[in-house]
């Protein structure tokens, strides 16, 4: 009888430490290498809708079009999800709604055409304004920007955007964003479930 005793009690013991072992894991995942993060507002449109669930990887590397979220440098304690368009060393403008990159046009398949009629016809309607005088992405030069003033994106940092660039806050109001205020890289949709999606 003692020794079933016994046995049972290290068995209970096992379990609590085991349960123990695996919940500080879990904090330890989610504070250093994984982060849970939910999309909030439309900037990201039609990529990432807003309430979508998302695993993003802290100390991921950083590539140019990579889905990031980062800590915003104008609103202290949020953050903002955008996508890396350039890189430490790049040019970056858009003219005529093409992207170039370091001179060298870029494709966007992110962008979706139809989506960009639909919220040009929405905002123009909104402004009073003809839909066919409406860029969604008006043209602009790092160069000559208020926020970066700078011919290329600097060491150690980089330049966002937005993918639903007519309402998108991004580096085009706040600047360029720092390597250190990379929180992580977006590598995976779980929910909804019928748009999961690896990044």
């Amino acid at each position: 009888m003692k020794e079933e005793k016994g046995g049972f009690l290290r068995w209970l013991i096992e379990l609590i430490v085991l349960i123990a072992v695996v919940v500080l894991g879990t904090q330890l995942l989610i504070k250093f290498v994984i982060s849970k993060d939910i999309v909030q507002g439309t900037s990201m449109q039609p990529t990432l809708q807003d309430g979508d669930r998302l695993y993003s990887l802290r100390h991921k590397k950083v590539k140019r079009n990579a889905i990031v979220v980062i800590e915003a440098p104008d609103a202290p304690g949020e953050l903002y999800i955008k996508r890396v368009i350039g890189m430490p060393g790049d040019t970056v403008r858009v003219q005529d709604e093409k992207l170039y990159v370091n001179g060298k046009q870029q494709t966007q398949p992110y962008l979706n055409t139809k989506f960009m009629k639909q919220e040009i016809a929405a905002w123009a309607k909104t402004q009073g304004v003809a839909a066919d005088s409406v860029h969604f992405t008006q043209d602009f030069n790092i160069a000559t920007l208020a926020a970066t003033k700078s011919a290329t994106v600097p060491a150690n940092s980089y330049f966002v955007m937005g993918d639903n660039r007519l309402v998108s806050h991004d580096g085009r109001a706040f600047g360029f964003i720092k390597q250190s205020k990379v929180q992580s890289v977006v590598v995976w949709r779980y929910w909804p479930l019928n748009k999961m999606k690896l990044y």
